[in-house]
């Protein structure tokens, strides 16, 4: 049987593409750091694997847990979905909060990448990241968790042509709002209201409000999860896959000059 190594499958997202890829016949594994979290994976078809991307000695024995269980399965994918979010004005933001999201969402890449693609090469497996379309235009107060994706998709471009001629793919899936409690954290109060003696104060509901309206209109976590399936089955997958409402107008956003997206943040924040 086929095997992929998913991680973050805790919640949203993770979870969710966990469960599709079990339902396709793949044997998933599922990282999580809560013993909770694990009892619900096992319940839908998942193998519950312990990680904290941030830890090597942790990342090095999830892997060879992984490698033991499979036995003489290929691991044909990894997806390397863990992420944690972070927003606020960079002129005040706590450095170490910068710091985490990297550590995780960046360098924690990285590392469970190194870990698993020896076992991706003998199979001419892929690799998954989960982006953002910030990871492609960077917002007001996203700047963070933006930094944190537009260094994912750097990387990704990096590694996809290192790999050339290896039979190894990277593929990146980049979902703008999606239904997860993801930014709920964020968005959470007293989050934001360490900002509220600051310049940028008159600002903060209306970037909670933004945040809540994603939220609730979001894409489901399944269109995110068809589209990691795709990524891993299709013989010739795109490099980028977005997982946007309005693919057309993602695309001409990105085509706009930097002073209309400055324009356009500037009447929105600040001359309401």
């Amino acid at each position: 049987m086929r095997a992929v190594v998913v991680t973050g499958a805790s919640t949203g997202i993770g979870r969710e593409s966990a469960r599709r890829l079990a339902g396709n016949g793949f044997r998933v594994f599922g990282t999580v750091r809560r013993e909770e979290d694990a009892a619900a994976l096992r319940s839908e078809g998942v193998i519950p694997v312990f990680m904290d991307v941030t830890d090597g000695g942790s990342i090095c024995s999830a892997r060879d847990a992984v490698l033991a269980a499979m036995g003489d399965d290929p691991l044909v994918g990894l997806v390397n979905n863990a992420g944690v979010p972070a927003a606020g004005p960079l002129e005040f933001l706590p450095v170490e909060d910068l710091r985490q999201v990297l550590a995780v969402n960046v360098i924690g890449v990285v590392a469970v990448t190194q870990a698993f693609l020896p076992a991706l090469r003998r199979s001419g497996g892929r690799i998954v990241n989960m982006s953002s379309v910030s990871g492609r235009i960077a917002m007001p107060f996203a700047g963070p968790y933006a930094a944190s994706k537009f260094a994912l998709e750097a990387l990704s471009d990096s590694l996809r042509r290192e790999l050339l001629g290896s039979g190894v793919g990277v593929i990146l899936i980049e979902p703008g709002s999606i239904r997860t409690p993801i930014w709920d954290k964020v968005s959470a109060p007293g989050k934001l209201e360490r900002y509220a003696a600051t310049p940028y104060a008159r600002a903060l509901p209306l970037v909670r409000q933004q945040a809540l309206a994603g939220v609730e209109k979001g894409l489901p976590a399944s269109a995110v999860a068809e589209a990691v399936l795709y990524a891993l089955t299709a013989r010739r997958p795109p490099v980028r896959i977005p997982v946007v409402k309005r693919k057309l107008r993602f695309r001409l956003i990105q085509l706009l000059p930097d002073w209309v997206l400055d324009w356009a943040a500037q009447r929105v924040l600040w001359r309401r």
